[in-house]
């Protein structure tokens, strides 16, 4: 009985003792070389934890670092690509003049210059035809005497024709109505023409930039206070242009461009320097107005950005010549 319940205790043991193939538990206590201390272990630890970090960061900034310049560049070839190719619907250089027309200024009076714009008959078509029926006077209204009548930090606006009696219905019935000019404004919108704001670039307003989508304000009616949708402005009626001075692209939201200044830009920044009356729309008194529907707010958000002097165009029409 001895020598059975000592050889069970043998076996037992034999199950927990490590095999000779497999490492120890504590392994490495044993890799330990002689003379190195636990304290020299550990600071050893924490430098190679510490080079670690800094390895790393230096690896991400170096990787940053490189991949930057090479999404860069092939952003910039892709640009490249799109600008150089010549069936691009939407390349802006390939636009050529078709037409030229003119348009005389003075301001208070006095002749400051001419400016000469060159038309894209061949993009957009609906807008070219009726900026020339109007410049012309052959659709029985001109821009002659009549005024611009806002600047703004950006660009110049003319007013047109004025959208109540004989004129604004001589207006309607010119080339190219405003349906059509939408539908050119919009296929720009779609990238199917190029319809960017440029320096110097001609556009017709087809939607007033000024006037933001419909709002519900905050009205008083019998002594009770009432949501109402905000009465918007009568829009533009085909007939308004500007031009703008720096690039604006805000404007590609409301304007359809039809050409660009080939003289005269000096013209412009003449126009530009005249007095306007302060847009004080940032006014806290200003905006309380506009929510609670008071009248004299959107009488006085008319006049602003309008010039102090009369900027009138004086005589306007088509340059014939075939060298644009």
């Amino acid at each position: 009985m001895m020598m059975l319940r000592n050889a069970k205790l043998l076996s037992l043991s034999a199950k927990f003792q490590p095999s000779s193939t497999e490492p120890p538990h504590n392994s490495r206590r044993t890799n330990i070389t002689v003379g190195t201390t636990p304290s020299s272990l550990e600071r050893d630890c924490k430098l190679s934890r510490r080079n670690l970090s800094k390895s790393s960061l230096l690896l991400l900034l170096s990787t940053q670092t490189t991949l930057t310049p090479l999404l860069d560049f092939s952003k910039a070839q892709a640009e490249d690509t799109t600008s150089s190719n010549p069936n691009n619907p939407t390349n802006c250089g390939n636009r050529v003049p078709t037409t030229k027309a003119f348009v005389d200024v003075s301001i208070d009076g006095e002749p400051i210059g001419r400016i000469i714009i060159g038309l894209y008959g061949d993009d957009v078509p609906a807008g070219t035809a009726r900026f020339t029926s109007i410049v012309s006077g052959k659709a029985g209204i001109s821009y002659r005497r009549k005024e611009f009548v806002k600047i703004m930090p950006g660009y110049v606006q003319h007013g047109g024709i004025r959208s109540y009696g004989v004129d604004a219905e001589r207006a309607t019935a010119a080339v190219g109505t405003l349906q059509n000019l939408i539908e050119e404004w919009e296929r720009g919108r779609r990238g199917e023409i190029c319809n960017e704001n440029k320096a110097g670039s001609v556009g017709i307003v087809v939607r007033d930039p000024s006037i933001p989508p419909p709002k519900t304000k905050l009205v008083a009616r019998n002594g009770k206070l009432a949501m109402e949708e905000e009465v918007m402005a009568v829009g533009p009626n085909g007939t308004e242009f500007v031009i703008t001075a720096v690039d604006s692209p805000e404007l590609e939201d409301s304007v359809l461009v039809i050409g660009k200044v080939l003289e005269g830009m000096g013209v412009v920044e003449k126009i530009r320097e005249v007095k306007t009356v302060r847009d004080n729309t940032s006014s806290p008194y200003f905006r309380v107005a506009k929510v609670i529907g008071d009248k004299r707010a959107v009488v006085a958000e008319r006049g602003f950005n309008r010039p102090y002097s009369k900027v009138v165009v004086t005589n306007c029409g088509l340059i014939e010549s075939q060298t644009l």
